[in-house]
């Protein structure tokens, strides 16, 4: 996996909703510390920690976190985090609300994705750049998946966190998941943006790390509209 330097990738292996779950939340360093991008799923921080072990790092190392999204494998864990640490926490205002607890999780049974309500220090109106020892990170809202999805673009490495805007498998990298997006129509719009990015690398929230760029994505958009 040839990822860029100071950007460490976390496969963490979860049990969630009966059936075993691989994810991929991503650890960057910057001069104050970890910035990670998502958490992992409700009762999941022991996982999340051991995978931080892993990279040679501990929960107190993780200054700020980035919510890409609301969804409960992504942010499921943010309220035991805050218990133990002082990791600040940034979404969009879309998925604030329901981070927060003030509106109810998507889905058919809310009550089913009602992880613990966690604090959200900073809500992103729009984008905005991170400074990290890979380069400037620079947030990219990528609608569609959700309505305030969130995905990081590092212009210096090529490199791109996806979060949900997109997906890989054995095939190599894909477009968004059509079953899993609330707006299909949105999320390919919002890929198609991606594919005007210059990227070479790519990691998945679900699927890990592609060695593939904005040629693979304008592709698979195409491919998807046809």
């Amino acid at each position: 996996m040839d990822l860029p330097e100071h950007v460490h990738a976390l496969s963490l292996e979860f049990e969630y909703r009966g059936r075993a779950l691989t994810i991929d939340p991503c650890a960057v360093e910057t001069e104050r510390g970890l910035l990670l991008f998502d958490v992992g799923t409700p009762g999941g921080l022991d996982t999340l920690e051991a995978g931080l072990a892993d990279a040679g790092f501990d929960l107190g190392d993780v200054a700020t976190v980035l919510l890409t999204h609301q969804d409960a494998d992504h942010a499921g864990s943010l309220a035991a985090l805050q218990e133990r640490t002082d990791a600040a926490a940034v979404a969009s205002e879309r998925a604030a609300a329901v981070i927060s607890g003030r509106e109810p999780p998507r889905g058919r049974d809310p009550d089913d994705d009602r992880y613990p309500p966690a604090r959200v220090d900073l809500e992103l109106e729009s984008g905005g750049t991170f400074h990290t020892l890979a380069g400037p990170a620079r947030v990219v809202p990528t609608p569609g998946h959700t309505p305030g999805h969130l995905s990081v673009f590092f212009p210096e490495a090529r490199f791109l966190v996806a979060a949900d805007a997109l997906t890989a498998s054995e095939d190599g990298l894909q477009g968004p998941n059509p079953g899993m997006s609330e707006d299909m129509d949105v999320a390919l719009e919002s890929a198609g943006r991606l594919a005007e990015l210059d990227i070479e690398r790519v990691l998945c929230y679900h699927g890990g790390f592609v060695d593939a760029g904005n040629d693979r994505i304008a592709e698979v958009v195409r491919s998807a509209r046809r």
